[in-house]
């Protein structure tokens, strides 16, 4: 329903099969999805705002309306990249690598942050307008999206796939043309009523909640260069790790 905020929820995914990571691409879009207003800024549902807005602040950007793209976009420099993030380029017999282990340069592009404003069923309708325009590929996107899937605490790194229902990343699916991008899941829970999932996730979660999801947060973004240079395989190998357990206190003993 349009101008309504949107669960944006589903039937579970069950499928878990390993894809081949495909290193050739970088990210030159990140998008977190949500609903705009204040009375769901700190909702579940809104997981994928949360993390733009991170993201916004480490690479040093704010973002700010887009009419043409109907949301909140920023554009940031790829100069933060730190040194070796980018796969080393194939070398040719008897020689170095054709492009260099610090990055890549300025040639490479800026990257775009971008929060739609067009509540959660309408997503991909910022997503393709600004993909066109500036010619992204599906592979270029990140997607980043709350997860029932996943307890709190858990997330995961997938290119392509189905929607599973989320109607954010079905309207996707359908305005850019394909399911071939990235999509970075944080997980959320589930109520374990499907009756139950829409209040669900436009519900705020308990503080031990959103403190789970944020060190995902946290964690993820650790590995932005190598997701903003297209070095997957080493992302998801950073991203898919475990948080280490506390270790026992005496009061614990």
């Amino acid at each position: 329903m349009t101008g309504q905020p949107s669960s944006g929820h589903r039937k579970r995914d069950i499928s878990h099969a390993t894809q081949p990571v495909d290193n050739a691409a970088m990210i030159r879009l990140l998008v977190g999805l949500g609903n705009p207003g204040p009375e769901y800024e700190d909702t579940r549902h809104n997981a994928g705002f949360w993390w733009i807005d991170q993201a916004a602040r480490k690479l040093g950007v704010q973002l700010a309306p887009e009419r043409s793209y109907f949301g909140l976009a920023a554009r940031a420099s790829r100069t933060l990249l730190s040194p070796h993030a980018a796969p080393d380029a194939a070398a040719p017999q008897g020689g170095a690598s054709s492009q260099p282990r610090g990055g890549p340069s300025a040639d490479c592009g800026p990257v775009w942050l971008l929060e739609p404003m067009t509540y959660m069923n309408l997503s991909g309708k910022s997503v393709a307008a600004l993909a066109r325009f500036f010619k992204v590929a599906p592979q270029e996107i990140l997607v980043v999206h709350d997860e029932l899937d996943l307890d709190p605490g858990q997330m995961k790194l997938k290119l392509g796939g189905s929607h599973a229902g989320h109607n954010g990343l079905k309207d996707i699916h359908a305005q850019v043309g394909s399911p071939d991008y990235w999509r970075l899941r944080l997980g959320i829970g589930h109520p374990g009523i499907k009756s139950e999932v829409v209040n669900y996730v436009l519900r705020k979660p308990p503080l031990a909640e959103r403190e789970l999801v944020q060190d995902c947060i946290n964690r993820s973004l650790d590995s932005l260069d190598l997701l903003l240079a297209g070095n997957m395989e080493r992302a998801m190998m950073k991203i898919h790790v475990k948080p280490a357990k506390p270790k026992p206190t005496k009061d614990t003993l």
